[in-house]
C-alpha cells in the first residue's frame, strides 16, 4: 500500500532529494515548522521506509559514459587530401573509411561526453571542404566478437566479379583484412591489421571527340583492343596503432603502416578522329610500377588552460619513405611497320586485333625514385568562450627526392622544406548558428605515378602548393535539419595535368585559381521525409599561359560552372520507404586547352526500401531512371566516358 504523505512530508522529501546533507535547521526554516518537528517527521518517514536510504550525487561530468558516434561526411574532392591529414590527427577519430553512396567518408568518433562530441561536430563541420555531415550516436553494441576482455578480432572480406554497360569490360577484385585489437594494460591499447587486395580489370579509356564534342556513338562502344587492354594491381599492407592514456588529459598515439604495391597498366586507346569523322587513330602503351611505402606518425594530445581560455593541444611527428620503380613501354603496331605507334580504324567498328610489340621509345620512363618525408606539427584548438573558438596550426615538412633515370643514369636530388600555416575562427552568435573563416597553406610532395609521366627536372619535383581562403556559415534550422553556405578561393601552383597534345604524358601548370560558392542542406523536414542537397558555383581558370595550347584565362578542365544534387527519402511506414534524387552538372571542358566541350546533364535516380524485420532490409536502386544519354567524365579530349544507361541494383542488408 502506498504511504500517505501530507504537504509537510512532501516538502521535506523534496529538499532531501535535492541535498541529503541539508541541515535540519535549514529544512525547518524552508518548510516553516519547528526544528523538532522536522526531526520527528524524518524519523517517522525512515521507519515507514518512505526514506529507504541516503546516497551520493556526482556531477554528471564525473560519471557520464563515453560516447561513440558514426559521422558521415560529404566532401569536396579538392579538399580531400588535406582533410584526411587533419582528421587523422584528432584523438577522438577511431576509424575513417571511404564509402560508396550519398556520402564520401564515414568516421567513428569516441568522445568522453556528449558536450565534447557536440563541440567536435561543430569543429568538423566548419573544416575546409566539408559540405555536409550526418551523425548517429551509438546507443548500444548488439554484437561484439571479443575473444576475451582483453582481445577482439574482426575480419573484413570482399569479392567482386562484374561486367558493365561498356562492351568487353570486366572487373575482378578480392581482398581480406583481418584486424586484432588488444588491451595491453588499463590505459594502453594496440590494434594491428593486415590487408591483401587484388584488382584486375579491362582498361577502358572511353570514346574520342569530333568537331569539339564527344563523337556520336552508342554508350557501350569500346575503342581499341579489349584483350590487350588489361590492368591489375596487388596490395599487401600491415598497420599498427598504439594508444596510451597517461591521465590528466594527456595521451599518446602512434600509427605505423607498411605497404607493398605492384601495378601493371596497359591499354590500346583512341586518339584523334580524322577530318571527315570516319576513322580514329589508336595508340598504345604499358606501364609497370612497384612501390614500397613506410609511414610512421606519433601524436601527443594534452589540454591546458590559460585563465578562462581552454586549449586542446596536438603535437606530432611524421616520418615516411617511399621507394618507386617505373618502367614504361610504347606500343608499336608491327602490322604497319616496326616503328609505327599509331594505326587508324573505322569509327563504326573501332576494335583492333592488330599485332603489337611493346618496347621502350625515346622518352619512355625507366626510373628509380626514393622519396623521404620528415614533418613536425603543432596545433592549438582554442575555446575563448562558448561563442568563440579558433584553430591555429603550423607544420614544417622536409620533402627529399633522390631520383635516378636508369636509361642515362642521370641523378637528381632535391629537398624542399615548406612551412604550412593554418588558422580558423568560429563564432556562434546563437547555439544553432556558426560563422567561420579559415586560411590554410599546404604542400603535397611529388611521388607515386607522377614520377613515371613527368619529364625529369628540378621543377618537376617541387611540391604542389595549395592556398585556400574560405568564409562560411552553418545553421541548424531544426534539430534534425542543417543548412550550410561557403565562399572560397583556392590557388594551386605546380599542378600536374595530362598533356593535351599527348595524353600519355603529364605536364606542369604553374597557376590555377578556383573561386566559388557552395550551398548545402541535409536532414529531416519531417520525421518521415529526409533530404540531402547542394549547389556549387565554380569559376576555375588557368592564371598563367603555359604553352601555345594552354593559355591564361582558360577554364580548368573538368570543372563545371554550375552543379547541384538533391536526394529525397520518404518513409511511408516502419517497413516501406522510397527515394528520389536529381543530379545536375553543367558543361565542362575535357582538357585545359578548352578545345572539346563535354555537355552538361540532369539525371534522375530512384530507390525503394523495405525492412522485412529488424535484421533484414531489402533495397532497390534505379540509376538514370529516364535512361538519359550523357557523359559522366573526361580524362582528355579523346578519353571521354559515356554515362551509364538505366541501371537496376538490388541489395540485401542482413545483421546477425
Amino acid at each position: 500500500m502506498k504511504p500517505s504523505l501530507d504537504d509537510i512530508d512532501k516538502k521535506i522529501l523534496a529538499l532531501l532529494m535535492d541535498n541529503a546533507r541539508l541541515p535540519v535547521t535549514t529544512i525547518a526554516k524552508l518548510v516553516g515548522v519547528a526544528r523538532t518537528t522536522v526531526i520527528a517527521r524524518i524519523s517517522a518517514l525512515e521507519k515507514r521506509e518512505v526514506i529507504a536510504g541516503y546516497g551520493l550525487k556526482l556531477n554528471p561530468s564525473m560519471y557520464q559514459a563515453a560516447v561513440r558516434a558514426y559521422v558521415g561526411l560529404s566532401v569536396e574532392a579538392r579538399y580531400a587530401s588535406g582533410l584526411m591529414k587533419y582528421l587523422q590527427q584528432l584523438p577522438e577519430v577511431e576509424t575513417l573509411c571511404a564509402v560508396s553512396g550519398a556520402i564520401d567518408y564515414m568516421l567513428t568518433l569516441h568522445c568522453a561526453t556528449t558536450e565534447v562530441l557536440d563541440k567536435l561536430l561543430d569543429q568538423i563541420g566548419t573544416l575546409d571542404g566539408v559540405r555536409q555531415t550526418s551523425t548517429a550516436i551509438i546507443l548500444s553494441k548488439r554484437i561484439d566478437r571479443a575473444i576475451n576482455q582483453s582481445a577482439a578480432i574482426r575480419v573484413t572480406g570482399l569479392v567482386e566479379n562484374s561486367d558493365s554497360y561498356r562492351d568487353y569490360f570486366n572487373l575482378k577484385r578480392s581482398g581480406i583484412n583481418p584486424t586484432l585489437a588488444l588491451r595491453a594494460g588499463a590505459n594502453t591499447s594496440v590494434v594491428v591489421g593486415y590487408e591483401h587486395f587484388k584488382d584486375e580489370r579491362t582498361t577502358d579509356r572511353g570514346i574520342p571527340s569530333f568537331l569539339g564534342k564527344p563523337i556520336k556513338t552508342d554508350p557501350s562502344t569500346f575503342f581499341g583492343d579489349p584483350d590487350l587492354s588489361t590492368t591489375w594491381s596487388k596490395v599487401d599492407a600491415f598497420s599498427a596503432l598504439i594508444e596510451h592514456d597517461f591521465g590528466a588529459g594527456i595521451s599518446l598515439r602512434n600509427r605505423t603502416r607498411y605497404a607493398k604495391y605492384d601495378k601493371f597498366y596497359q591499354n590500346i586507346f583512341p586518339d584523334s578522329v580524322n577530318a571527315t569523322g570516319t576513322s580514329v587513330a589508336l595508340k598504345a602503351y604499358n606501364n609497370a610500377t612497384q612501390r614500397d611505402n613506410f609511414f610512421n606518425q606519433t601524436d601527443l594530445m594534452f589540454s591546458l588552460a590559460t585563465g578562462s581560455v581552454q586549449h586542446k593541444m596536438l603535437a606530432g611527428v611524421e616520418l615516411g619513405r617511399q621507394v618507386t620503380d617505373n618502367y614504361r613501354n610504347t606500343g608499336y603496331f608491327t602490322v604497319a611497320g616496326k616503328s609505327v605507334s599509331s594505326i587508324n580504324v573505322s569509327v563504326v567498328n573501332p576494335l583492333s586485333n592488330a599485332a603489337l610489340t611493346f618496347k621502350q621509345g625515346a622518352t619512355d620512363a625507366n626510373n628509380h625514385g626514393v622519396a623521404t618525408i620528415a614533418s613536425v606539427y603543432l596545433q592549438d584548438q582554442i575555446e575563448f568562450s562558448p561563442q568563440w573558438q579558433a584553430i591555429v596550426g603550423l607544420r614544417r615538412d622536409s620533402f627529399a627526392m633522390d631520383f635516378t633515370n636508369n636509361r642515362n643514369l642521370e641523378n637528381i636530388q632535391v629537398t624542399d622544406t615548406p612551412v604550412s600555416p593554418r588558422i580558423g575562427l568560429v563564432f556562434k552568435p546563437m547555439p544553432t548558428v556558426s560563422l567561420y573563416g579559415s586560411y590554410s597553406l599546404a604542400f603535397a610532395p611529388r611521388a607515386g605515378d607522377q614520377l613515371g609521366s613527368l619529364t625529369s627536372s628540378n621543377q618537376a619535383f617541387d611540391p604542389e602548393q595549395f592556398k585556400n581562403l574560405e568564409l562560411g556559415a552553418k545553421w541548424d534550422i531544426l534539430p534534425n535539419l542543417e543548412a550550410s553556405a561557403a565562399v572560397y578561393q583556392l590557388d594551386r601552383t605546380n599542378v600536374v595535368i595530362p598533356d593535351p597534345l599527348d595524353v600519355t604524358r603529364s605536364i606542369l601548370v604553374d597557376g590555377q585559381r578556383s573561386k566559388g560558392v557552395e550551398l548545402g542542406m541535409t536532414g529531416k523536414l519531417t520525421p518521415e521525409w529526409s533530404i540531402m542537397g547542394g549547389y556549387a558555383y565554380q569559376d576555375a581558370q588557368i592564371t598563367k599561359t603555359q604553352s601555345a595550347s594552354i593559355k591564361a584565362g582558360a577554364v580548368v578542365a573538368q570543372v563545371p560552372t554550375h552543379s547541384a544534387s538533391l536526394w529525397n527519402r520518404y518513409d511511408f511506414s516502419q517497413a516501406w520507404g522510397a527515394g528520389l534524387g536529381l543530379v545536375y552538372r553543367g558543361q565542362i571542358y575535357a582538357s585545359n586547352d578548352n578545345a572539346v566541350v563535354v555537355p552538361g546533364f540532369t539525371r534522375v535516380d530512384a530507390a525503394v526500401f523495405y525492412r522485412v524485420n529488424k535484421n533484414l532490409q531489402l533495397q532497390m536502386n534505379v540509376e538514370n531512371l529516364f535512361d538519359k544519354n550523357y557523359y559522366a567524365s573526361a580524362n582528355s579530349n579523346n578519353n571521354i566516358t559515356p554515362g551509364a544507361p538505366r541501371g537496376l541494383k538490388l541489395g540485401l542488408n542482413a545483421s546477425f
